[in-house]
């Protein structure tokens, strides 16, 4: 949309909070992922085929992945001519550390050391040893067993180069080195981030950035609907988080026929869900788990994200542009979605808490959207006794101190979690293994928030892991979808669709096939913005 050949400007983004890290090796916010694609450039990325679907390409490496041994060896060239900020060149050596910080910090710091990123490398390598740079141009990656997928994992941010003798860890989040179009000119956390062109960059070099605004800001610490007012106002062009404006705005947006026309109403991808913890007092026993399920009123809580427009009510776990996504419905809540409290009273019975019980909802207040949801959940849940008082948190650190730390969790009694989640990378493992698989529970940064542990659960896991037919794939992640429901420890509430709005200056729009928002490595626009 508004496509322009435009070089110049300044693209400026807006965000309610802070990016939960620059550091590509402890982030795991979709934006984030998105946005730091600008600074550092993985081995793989994506580009929209013709047809809207994600298409992989190689980005740092020259092609994709070499596989050998059945699909437990796989190995990349870094391509020629890619530089550092400082002009020094990317090299295999970069690639290996990059990798080794973040699935084996240990073994790079002498010390244990927490990461908010995926756990992908460190399941699936065989130790420190399983990445090698035998040259300046090669990286090998060696598997404890076969990954179908692997293209799909060098896609991560994980493989975005670091320069060893400039990894400032713990403060490297703050200023990560540049292998992309764009370096750090400033960055006040919670304030704003400026990035300048990376003058090393060479276009010829890179498929997937266009690299055609001169400079790019990110106003951080904004309220959500101050957020839909600079938009509004001319004074944004994009909103960072990518999940759409508040429902205020988004009325009169939809009844506005003019500010219509800046409005984009894609499906996403992701699903808005909320974990059950089956570690939390009474949440131990799964008919508790269940009756939460079915007192659950998902008509008011798709009405908190704005109605239809903003998506549609979910029974399921993997979305519907992911194979392997076959509706059901384990906990029907009745025709117009409001809970089927009857049921939930029997389980309430089976689990021996005829009266109810109480817990505690953590959720984000600077989601505006997600904070309201939580309220009606609760009001769903008080109808059968079961009282939810809200704990409140900021998205900065919502996962690396707070919901994904399982010691807090229990420590404060939050039996439930607010969250959306999208696959890491387009399958349905991408999406199913951080959020259901017992070994992906860490310390801090976890995605299992229900701790979620099933052998069987696992056992799928694996074998769809290594199976190459797509068919048997998909129905693999079929299973394991069934299964995860049946232990009652997450609720899909809503399939999403966004009410994005586009400032009038942003050009060159095109959705994300990966992201499930606007592609940041391709936006720009048609003009500098107005003085004052």
């Amino acid at each position: 949309m508004n496509p322009s050949v435009r070089r110049g400007g300044t693209l400026r983004f807006v965000r309610t909070d802070d990016f939960d890290s620059l550091d590509p090796a402890d982030t795991y916010y979709a934006y984030t992922w998105n946005f730091i694609r600008l600074i550092g450039r993985p081995l793989v990325g994506y580009t929209a085929g013709d047809d809207g679907a994600p298409r992989l390409v190689p980005d740092l490496a020259e092609a994709l992945g070499e596989v050998r041994d059945g699909g437990r060896t796989w190995t990349y060239h870094v391509r020629e001519g890619v530089r550092f900020e400082d002009g020094t060149p990317v090299t295999a050596h970069d690639v290996r550390y990059a990798v080794l910080r973040a699935a084996f910090p240990e073994h790079v710091y002498g010390e244990p050391v927490t990461r908010g990123g995926p756990a992908y490398f460190r399941q699936y390598l065989a130790g420190p040893a399983g990445v090698q740079a035998p040259d300046d141009r090669t990286v090998v990656f060696r598997l404890r067993e076969p990954f179908a997928a692997f293209d799909r994992l060098a896609a991560l941010p994980t493989t975005i180069a670091v320069p060893q003798a400039r990894d400032t860890f713990p403060r490297y989040r703050l200023r990560p080195v540049s292998s992309g179009p764009y370096r750090i000119a400033h960055y006040a956390p919670g304030e704003a981030l400026e990035l300048e062109r990376n003058e090393h960059w060479r276009a010829g070099t890179d498929p997937v950035r266009t690299a055609l605004p001169d400079r790019i800001t990110v106003r951080l610490g904004v309220s959500g609907p101050e957020v839909d007012r600079l938009l509004l106002d001319g004074r944004a062009d994009i909103d960072l988080a990518g999940v759409g404006v508040q429902p205020e705005a988004q009325a009169r947006l939809l009844d506005d026929p003019e500010l219509r026309s800046g409005v984009d109403n894609p499906r996403t991808g992701f699903v808005w869900l909320y974990c059950i913890n089956q570690n939390i007092g009474p949440l131990a026993d799964v008919h508790a788990r269940r009756a939460v399920q079915l007192a659950t009123d998902k008509a008011a809580m798709l009405a908190a994200y704005g109605g239809e427009p903003a998506g549609e009510i979910a029974t399921s776990l993997l979305p519907p542009s992911l194979a392997g996504h076959v509706p059901f419905d384990r906990y029907p809540v009745g025709p117009d979605g409001t809970g089927d409290l009857a049921a939930a009273r029997r389980e309430l019975e089976l689990a021996g808490l005829p009266e109810g019980f109480t817990t505690r909802i953590a959720a984000r207040t600077d989601r505006r959207k997600e904070w309201n949801a939580a309220v009606a959940l609760a009001e769903g849940l008080a109808r059968v006794g079961i009282r939810a008082d809200l704990v409140p948190f900021g998205s900065g650190d919502y996962f690396t101190k707070a919901a994904g730390v399982p010691a807090y969790v229990r420590e404060h009694g939050i039996g439930i979690v607010m969250f959306g989640w999208a696959a890491d990378f387009p399958d349905g493992y991408g999406f199913l293994q951080q959020i259901a698989d017992s070994r992906a529970i860490k310390e801090t940064g976890n995605q299992n928030l229900g701790e979620l542990a099933s052998g069987t659960i696992d056992a799928l896991l694996d074998t769809g892991a290594r199976t190459l037919d797509e068919k048997e794939r998909a129905d693999i992640w079929t299973a394991v979808d069934r299964a995860a429901m049946d232990e009652a420890v997450m609720c899909p509430y809503m399939f999403v669709k966004s009410v994005l709005f586009r400032g009038r200056r942003a050009a060159n729009v095109a959705m994300s096939p990966v992201y499930g928002m606007y592609d940041y490595a391709v936006l720009s626009v048609t003009e500098e913005e107005p003085a004052g």
